[in-house]
């Protein structure tokens, strides 16, 4: 009872700290575009929130936040196959929330929160109902992003070295649905991405964590304890390693994958850890406190990175500078009753969000942060300034 008590707390600080986030981002423009772009089934989950619960920052990222918070559920459901301890699974759940790829794709609107969220409820319910459910979810992952056919591609993998011919056939038939929709990005001549793919993996994932993960895939192997989990995780990272050495990959395409392979990582870790004698742990003990020092220091820079302005010389370097400005630039204009302006597209289209529309009254001219002038418009955090424009009011007559 005391561990289903504390997995709830989990959840509900998470959900807190999720909240108040949203309030110190703005919309950027990638998700602009995805909003305002071609349509797509994370556009219908938004625009349905947007509806609902109005037209602003937390409802747009209200969809994202609640499938990382049912993702949480399904990982704690598939871990109790390979950690049956409740107290070691806090421990993996709590990895997994820190995780630096996690604790974007819960705010960000992109399809790595989606594609978390669907690797593992597929799972679950792979190892808990029937196959006809499998038949009926498969189709509707083939349908509504382009990231799932690497999912079919795992699974073609697994039921290939079953030998069940039967799923190998419906499988190759999602997969070549999901390439005739979105079709399938494999391009370009050698050109040296397999160390770029690397690092987004390590910063995704920590580097500690993804070397171990790795490993315990390898580990896997070797021993032969080769299930459905090892197969999407393993495929979906040697796909991507393969491609890179072509092209820059999406890794936010590959790593979800990545991510059903933890349980197996914690369970190769525990047992690694309890067949040694006490006086041979200390290394363990390192590895694993290393690891979360690393995870929780993260984690308070995500959550308090408009602080790093005040350390980084160019504002523009900051992670997550396109993430910001937009919401206080709209506010700032409408408190000079300029309700449309003319700009640059990332910037038009980022404003439409907080009800800037585009016009040919009013122009807005962004200014170079280097450049010492009196600016219409200046938008600071502690007295950095990150952006300053000029607006003129053009006569349309």
């Amino acid at each position: 009872m005391i561990y289903r008590f504390i997995f709830v707390s989990i959840i509900l600080i998470d959900a807190v700290i999720l909240f108040f986030q949203t309030l110190e981002l703005s919309i950027s423009f990638h998700e602009a575009e995805l909003l305002y772009g071609e349509f797509s089934f994370l556009q219908l989950i938004v625009n349905t929130s947007l509806l609902f619960f109005g037209h602003n920052d937390f409802a747009l990222r209200l969809p994202m936040i609640l499938l990382h918070l049912l993702s949480i559920v399904l990982l704690n459901e598939i871990s109790k196959k390979y950690i049956p301890s409740g107290k070691n699974r806090l421990w993996l759940i709590s990895a997994f929330i820190l995780l630096p790829g996690v604790v974007s794709s819960s705010l960000i609107v992109n399809s790595a929160g989606l594609l978390i969220f669907g690797i593992l409820l597929f799972v679950y319910v792979y190892e808990n109902y029937s196959i006809k459910f499998i038949y009926l979810l498969l189709p509707i992952y083939a349908v509504i992003d382009a990231g799932f056919v690497y999912l079919f591609l795992g699974l073609m993998t697994y039921h290939l070295f079953s030998k069940e011919k039967k799923c190998f056939l419906y499988n190759l038939s999602m997969f070549a649905l999901s390439i005739y929709i979105y079709g399938f990005e494999a391009h370009g001549t050698p050109s040296g991405h397999f160390l770029d793919a690397i690092g987004a993996y390590a910063a995704v994932f920590s580097p500690i964590i993804f070397i171990y993960l790795v490993y315990s895939l390898y580990r896997r192997y070797l021993a032969d304890k080769m299930d459905l989990e090892w197969y999407i995780a393993s495929t979906a990272l040697l796909v991507s390693l393969m491609l890179s050495f072509r092209q820059r990959v999406a890794i936010e395409y590959f790593a979800p994958y990545l991510m059903i392979g933890l349980p197996l990582a914690a369970q190769t870790f525990i047992s690694s850890y309890r067949v040694r004698l006490k006086i041979f742990r200390g290394g363990y003990k390192a590895i694993f406190t290393v690891s979360f020092i690393l995870l929780i220091l993260n984690t308070v820079i995500v959550l308090f990175n408009k602080d790093l302005y005040l350390i980084i010389e160019n504002p523009k370097k900051h992670f997550a500078y396109d993430m910001h400005i937009a919401k206080e630039l709209s506010q700032q204009l409408k408190s000079k009753d300029i309700n449309c302006v003319t700009t640059d597209r990332r910037y038009e289209l980022r404003l439409k969000f907080y009800g800037i529309s585009t016009c040919k009254e009013y122009r807005l001219v962004k200014n170079q942060l280097l450049e010492k002038k009196d600016s219409d418009v200046t938008i600071s955090y502690k007295n950095i300034v990150l952006y300053s424009a000029n607006v003129t009011k053009l006569n349309t007559e």
